[in-house]
């Protein structure tokens, strides 16, 4: 472990100027174009750092997912990482204030992907990489809830001996994230009839009425005693002061910590019923991802990492989270998942964010670590 961290912190501009190059290639979610073009840096850092060619999956609505495989046989490591981000081109700015670094999707999660890279080439190296079989899945779509990648993601991961994702580290403590409750997004749009305020308001069924009835139904269904949070983050409707509204629309985001009480608030939700009869719903969406448990196998895991930490001078906790990630998707299929292995710092989806720059060659050594313990006999 002293060989790589002296390494990777021999390393640390040429590391910090990889992070630079990938997160100056913007990556909004929505704009397929942008996030190709942003793929594609990411592919030449790949074959700069560790020579390998990417496999990649093309998408036709979304940016295409790219694979690299190291070694042909041997337990094999999966290491997982999005190159999406939710901000729109031109609203962050690249920028070094105070040891740390800001810029749009900086911290979630390209200096995770860049670390995990430089890990591997620490490992490569130094002779440390051993038997085994080295598998990066990098899409595109997480942002969005992998609607195009998750099975892309399982069929890849399956008989992973361990999976790392490198998503950022608890902002503050820089723990490892253990356990995430599953997602899920709703969209209610609710049909009223339209009429003049004024003149003849009961000829009128008002959706902006209906809609804060069901927004009130829809908070009674948080359970912080069980994790449960149900969230309305979009509320809106009508078109004019003095229209009966005829339109309104919800937004929901759902949070859980077991499958049972996904399936019990996705009926909640679906099962929902004008309360004007002359008013009707469309209810979509669902439970997306399915909430990550640690399980003795995860656990194991961690324990690796703590070593590993220990080996490095420095110690690391678990934690559960309210956010989802692709480790929920690999964690389900009951692979040894851990996830928060990727930059320390703050201000995941703020105009805040930014990384810890004193600490990339640390996580990096963190997860070279890991990945060299996973292959030995």
């Amino acid at each position: 472990m002293k060989n790589i961290k002296t390494y990777l912190q021999q390393h640390a501009s040429d590391i910090l100027n990889d992070i630079k190059r990938l997160v100056l290639a913007e990556s909004p979610s929505h704009d397929k174009t942008a996030v190709d073009a942003c793929g594609r840096v990411l592919e030449d850092i790949f074959r700069e750092r560790l020579g390998v060619q990417a496999e990649i999956d093309e998408q036709l609505h979304y940016g295409n997912h790219r694979k690299f495989t190291l070694g042909s046989d041997g337990p094999q490591t999966t290491l997982i990482g999005h190159f999406d981000t939710v901000w729109d081109k031109g609203v962050l700015v690249l920028r070094e204030e105070d040891g740390k670094l800001y810029g749009p999707g900086i911290l979630d999660m390209k200096s995770g992907l860049v670390q995990a890279i430089w890990a591997v080439r620490a490992l490569q190296q130094l002779n440390l990489l051993g038997h085994q079989r080295i598998v990066f899945l990098c899409n595109s779509d997480e942002e969005l809830g992998s609607p195009s990648s998750r099975e892309w993601i399982e069929t890849h991961a399956r008989g992973s001996a361990q999976v790392l994702v490198v998503e950022p580290a608890v902002a503050g403590s820089g723990a490892l994230k253990v356990a995430r409750k599953g997602t899920g997004h709703y969209e209610i749009t609710i049909h009223g009839l339209a009429a003049h305020a004024g003149n003849n308001p009961e000829e009128g069924a008002s959706a902006i009425q209906e809609m804060a009835q069901h927004i009130l139904y829809l908070n009674s269904l948080n359970a912080p005693e069980r994790g449960t949070t149900v969230n309305v983050g979009i509320a809106n409707g009508g078109s004019r002061f003095n229209v009966v509204a005829d339109r309104a629309y919800l937004g929901i985001d759902t949070r859980v910590t077991s499958q049972e009480e996904a399936a019990s608030i996705h009926e909640a939700i679906c099962q929902l019923r004008p309360y004007d009869p002359r008013i009707t719903l469309q209810v979509s969406g669902g439970q997306g991802r399915p909430p990550m448990r640690q399980t003795p196998a995860a656990r194991t895991l961690l324990t690796r990492a703590q070593h590993v930490a220990e080996a490095l001078s420095f110690t690391v906790d678990g934690e559960s989270v309210g956010g989802g990630s692709d480790g929920n998707f690999t964690a389900a299929l009951g692979l040894p998942t851990l996830d928060g292995l990727g930059a320390t710092g703050s201000g995941i989806h703020a105009k805040h964010e930014h990384i810890n720059i004193a600490d990339v060659p640390l996580r990096a050594a963190l997860v070279a670590g890991i990945i060299a313990e996973g292959g030995k006999p």
